[in-house]
């Protein structure tokens, strides 16, 4: 048995305008923007955003504080400290400053409007 690849995954939201808004600020190509859903793309991968009380599949997600709790999207950029530099010249707030980690990634951390942890990163 083997998995042929990751396509994508669904993130349940409070404001889907908001999300979308962030994730088109980090180059996502929002393709799909409905009352109670928005697909976003980056190449062949893609997140749904599932809105929290429009949709039966995320009235049990609505409780919960921490989404994403120990879940990290790692999103690859060519020049992690320019990409940090555009977000900040965007408004947006980034968790961390770009760091060289042990791990060999040049990265830094920024949280979604809901609170999920996205990694910008480039491999050293």
């Amino acid at each position: 048995m083997k998995i042929k690849s990751v396509s994508g995954f669904t993130c349940f939201v409070k404001n889907l305008d908001k999300t979308a808004t962030f994730y088109e600020a980090l180059g996502f190509d929002i393709k799909k923007r409905e009352t109670t859903h928005v697909t976003a793309y980056s190449n062949w991968f893609w997140i749904d955003f599932i809105a929290i009380g429009k949709d039966v599949r995320a009235k049990k997600d609505a409780k919960l504080t921490q989404k994403g709790a120990g879940v990290m999207f790692y999103l690859s950029v060519d020049d992690v400290d320019g990409f940090h530099a555009a977000l900040l010249a965007q408004g947006l707030k980034p968790a961390s400053k770009p760091q060289d980690q042990p791990w060999g990634n040049r990265e830094f951390l920024l949280r979604d409007p809901d609170g999920y942890n996205l990694v910008i990163f480039k491999r050293k």
